[in-house]
């Protein structure tokens, strides 16, 4: 291509500067191009770190006693409100449970959901969570 475009160019001396000129020239051009693009910025895949999407160990063993202390709490409800709660689990509205339960009135369905809500609570000592109820306990 040197040949090509610079005839008059014989001797090396000639030509190896040229050539690094042109060198030069298309590396900044690259560079250029580059930085257009976004690339410099860009890390490349085998370089990062994926996070692992799993939970750890001590997130699973709390979530497991969370779950545990909750169906303890549940057992020592009674059988209405456990039915409460698995109707609303299920997805149910307060009207379909007034049906189910044959009640007269939705505010006695509200009143009964109130009560076992704070019963439940109460079983669990007071808080939802596990640290703060053994925290008001020791208090």
């Amino acid at each position: 291509m040197l040949h090509t475009k610079y005839p008059h160019l014989h001797s090396l001396e000639d030509l190896l500067p040229l050539s690094f000129q042109i060198l030069r020239y298309k590396m900044m051009t690259a560079n250029r191009k580059s930085w257009r693009h976004g690339e410099p910025n860009n890390v490349p895949p085998e370089d990062l770190s994926l996070p692992d999407s799993r939970p750890d160990p001590e997130s699973l063993a709390q979530r497991q006693q969370r779950l545990e202390r909750f169906a303890a709490a549940l057992r020592q409800l009674g059988e209405r409100c456990r039915q409460i709660f698995l109707w609303k689990l299920e997805g149910h509205n307060f009207l379909e449970i007034q049906r189910r339960l044959g009640v007269e009135s939705i505010n006695t369905v509200y009143t009964w959901d109130f009560r076992c809500r704070k019963q439940l609570l109460d079983h669990l000592g007071g808080s939802w969570d596990p640290a703060l109820a053994s925290k008001e306990k020791v208090q």
